[in-house]
């Protein structure tokens, strides 16, 4: 059997799985509903309840569409990191894009007090925390980008945007310090992170950002591969090591920060899912690996939304929580395994 085969045979299989998880994630919740009907729901045909057609159409599918778009988005900006550093241990936020979210978010809620009433109800509402969050990201993503055309060393960058996030996160704390105890609280609810706060609207909007990106990850996928061999050995063949290194750095921070602003920090799956994959498909191609991440981080952030709902309960865990359960013990795993990395 060819690669080409065994590569493909693995792709039918987990789109298939990520078929049965999307099912299972729309069944699945406090009100339970049989996969027939919810089939039948989403190809316009009869149910036995209408209520149930409501629950699947306005709430549960763009919730479940919203956990692909941020388990495969993250498993990409994880893999893209990765591979720009040559670091295991990389992940979508190492450029402090998430702290810049944070901060934007922490600005705004914790801040809102020292604003006028109608000024701070709009702030503090779901699009005026997205803009917030997007704008953090944006300003730390064009410092990370401005020092990045001035040095050569990439491993200088990854040190910057941790100090970038140091300093954010700094501001958060102070900010938390002096903050009254009810938006203290809305804030730490943010940082839980929610997959089911966007309407329609929101999710095309979060779709078409999404499609950028992937579409830019595409682009990257040549620059990738030859940053395998060291940057060294990759400017020798003609790469361009500052464009190939901004186009990488603008498609995760379009990647990560979107996903942080329209669903918060998600910890781990970007971390987690590259690693996953490396070592079901048992290769360093980002022809193969890119796709790979989209349909396993997919998976992956299904399974975890599904969890986080508590099926048949009224309750409903943060999602942030069930991915650092769920990924921690896996990047555990694999440092324990010490199995050599495929860079």
């Amino acid at each position: 059997m060819t690669p080409n085969t065994s590569y493909k045979r693995t792709f039918i299989g987990i789109t298939i799985v990520l078929l049965i998880c999307f099912i299972a994630n729309i069944s699945l919740g406090s009100v339970y509903i049989p996969w027939l009907d919810t089939l039948s729901s989403l190809f316009g045909g009869v149910v036995d309840k209408e209520s149930w057609r409501h629950i699947i159409i306005h709430y549960r599918l763009p919730k479940a569409i919203t956990a692909i778009i941020v388990g495969s988005g993250l498993g990409i900006s994880g893999l893209l990191m990765q591979t720009l550093f040559r670091n295991p241990l990389a992940g979508p936020f190492v450029l402090g894009i998430s702290s810049g979210a944070s901060l934007g978010v922490a600005i705004v809620i914790l801040g809102s007090s020292f604003a006028g009433i109608a000024f701070s109800t709009f702030l503090i509402s779901n699009w005026g925390l997205v803009i917030a969050s997007s704008l953090g990201s944006i300003l730390v993503l064009l410092a990370v980008i401005i020092v990045s055309l001035r040095i050569r060393d990439t491993m200088a960058i990854l040190i910057i945007g941790l100090m970038f996030g140091s300093i954010t996160t700094a501001i958060v704390s102070v900010l938390s310090y002096f903050s009254p105890a009810d938006q203290l609280q809305r804030y730490v609810f943010w940082g839980f992170g929610s997959l089911g706060n966007l309407s329609w609207h929101d999710v095309l909007i979060f779709s078409g950002i999404f499609i950028i990106g992937v579409l830019l990850s595409i682009l990257a996928i040549k620059p990738l591969n030859t940053l395998l061999l060291g940057e060294n050995y990759a400017r020798s063949l003609g790469l361009n090591i500052k464009k190939s290194r901004f186009l990488i750095i603008i498609t995760t921070g379009l990647l990560a920060g979107s996903i942080t602003a329209f669903a918060g920090p998600i910890a781990f799956i970007g971390l987690a899912i590259p690693h996953l994959t490396r070592q079901l498909f048992h290769t360093s191609d980002h022809k193969t690996l890119i796709p790979a991440v989209v349909l396993f981080g997919s998976i992956i952030m299904l399974i975890c939304d599904s969890v986080s709902q508590l099926p048949f309960s009224e309750y409903t865990l943060p999602i942030n929580a069930i991915t650092s359960l769920i990924g921690a013990p896996i990047v555990v795993w694999l440092l324990v395994r010490k199995r050599k990395m495929l860079f």
